[in-house]
């Protein structure tokens, strides 16, 4: 019997912002546009469709530079697509994220009648995010889309957030971001974990096999094909908080910096624990080829090292002994920071907006993004840890406190409070480029 053959993938058709890593550094913005006249928004879809950047084109005098639009169930909608194709896309989709606060826990502060105008609304239909490794050269990246908008009447941009990777690649935090990259099969893009196994490429593009054999394709073929979803949050980080958590919880600095890699599963410099257990290793943690290979079944099935209710051990159990699947929960993440730093070593909340802008990208909104928030982030019966949540980025409503594994006695910290409140966010589906040509072309 023959070995199975790798997927082809139609790259010339797929958005780069589907299954590109981003340069470091870059400079980013999201604009997010209302269409009140459907002829005007396929008039926008035509013209969108030659200036988005797939996955093919090659790289030009401007460097990773891109452009890449996206479209809520609202804005499909707006757009005249039939009731018929609609109830063919994913139903978490045509629900929209607001309408999932409960399942996403976003409640209390991070709940949609908190959420930043006009997110979490109907008014939202397409979203348009242009990447460039600097800001001189996002504006010529913002200039390529914009004759797609400009002196168009009947769509009207009404939000934009500017957001940045800084050569550290540091978030407000302070820790390095962006570490860990999925392998999909047919991209020819590799992934940054070389022990994993590339995924199929259904996990994350739309017409392909997946990793249980399904193929999920909205229709008609030619919209749904070589699309994907794409997860948008806003996410406000109460950095003076953090840093107050991390000074009453520790013994001294050095402690200080401990807890905060067992929290995230990472050192501030990116070198992960199972890695660098004892201290930092900066060289590792600025090494993209070594950072992220590691598994922790074999080393340290228990949490000794790499604590199995820390972030990235939540967020990618990795070969970790849990219950279900692992690969089918995996997702594409693209995370910038928004706002100035807070300056070093304040302990004092300056009331200036910072926090996170992410990007998830997957194939199935249900088992990817909203399980993992839902049943990884928010809860740890998957590893046998009760409702505890995410000690970074768990929206939980709950005062629990955080324990790290150790010999002889383990290690509990004082009750977590709240680092991470949602500003906002939106469902939205990443056309191809044929589909957005097909938009454009629709008839009433």
């Amino acid at each position: 019997m023959s070995a199975p053959t790798e997927v082809e993938l139609e790259l010339d058709d797929i958005q780069r912002g589907v299954l590109s890593p981003r340069p470091t550094p870059y400079a980013a913005t999201y604009t997010v546009f209302r269409i009140d006249d459907r002829a005007r928004g396929r008039e926008l879809m035509r013209r969108l469709s030659g200036a988005v950047t797939s996955v093919a084109d090659p790289v030009n005098s401007l460097g990773e530079t891109w452009v890449s639009v996206a479209v809520t169930c609202a804005g499909l909608e707006a757009l005249g697509v039939p009731r018929s194709s609609l109830d063919t896309f994913a139903w978490e989709f045509r629900q929209g994220m607001a309408d999932r606060a409960k399942a996403l826990s976003d409640v209390g502060e991070s709940s949609p009648g908190n959420w930043e105008p006009p997110l979490g609304t109907r008014d939202v239909h397409v979203v348009i995010t242009a990447v460039a490794p600097a800001p001189l050269l996002l504006e010529a990246a913002v200039d390529r889309a914009r004759p797609a908008y400009e002196r168009l009447s009947g769509v009207t941009a009404i939000w934009r957030q500017d957001c940045y990777a800084l050569p550290t690649e540091a978030e407000h935090f302070g820790y390095r971001d962006g570490v860990s990259h999925p392998a999909v099969e047919g991209s020819g893009i590799p992934g940054s974990n070389r022990l994993e196994v590339p995924l199929k490429a259904g996990e994350f593009v739309l017409g392909y096999p997946d990793e249980i054999g399904g193929v999920q394709t909205p229709q008609p073929t030619v919209l749904g094909r070589n699309g994907s979803y794409a997860v948008f949050r806003k996410l406000h980080q109460k950095v003076a908080e953090f840093r107050r958590y991390l000074r009453d919880n520790s013994t001294g600095p050095q402690d200080e910096e401990l807890i905060a890699a067992k929290i995230m599963g990472r050192w501030r410099s990116g070198a992960p624990l199972a890695l660098a257990p004892q201290c930092d290793d900066p060289e590792l943690g600025a090494d993209p080829y070594r950072r992220n290979t590691f598994l922790y079944e074999r080393d340290d099935p228990a949490g000794f090292t790499t604590p199995g209710g820390c972030h990235i051990r939540r967020a990618n159990p990795r070969d970790a002994s849990v219950a279900g699947e692992v690969r089918l929960h995996r997702m594409i993440r693209r995370g910038a920071v928004y706002g100035p730093p807070l300056p070093e070593g304040a302990l004092e909340d300056d009331g200036v907006d910072r926090g996170l802008m992410f990007a998830f990208i997957g194939a199935h909104l249900g088992r990817q993004f909203e399980f993992v928030q839902s049943e990884w982030m928010n809860d740890g019966v998957f590893f046998g840890a009760g409702n505890t949540r995410d000690p970074v980025a768990g929206s939980a409503e709950q005062e629990a406190g955080y324990t790290i594994p150790r010999r002889p006695l383990r290690r509990r910290l004082a009750p977590l409070p709240r680092f991470v409140v949602t500003r906002g966010g939106e469902y939205c589906f990443l056309p191809s480029l044929t589909a957005l040509r097909w938009l454009g072309d629709l008839q009433d």
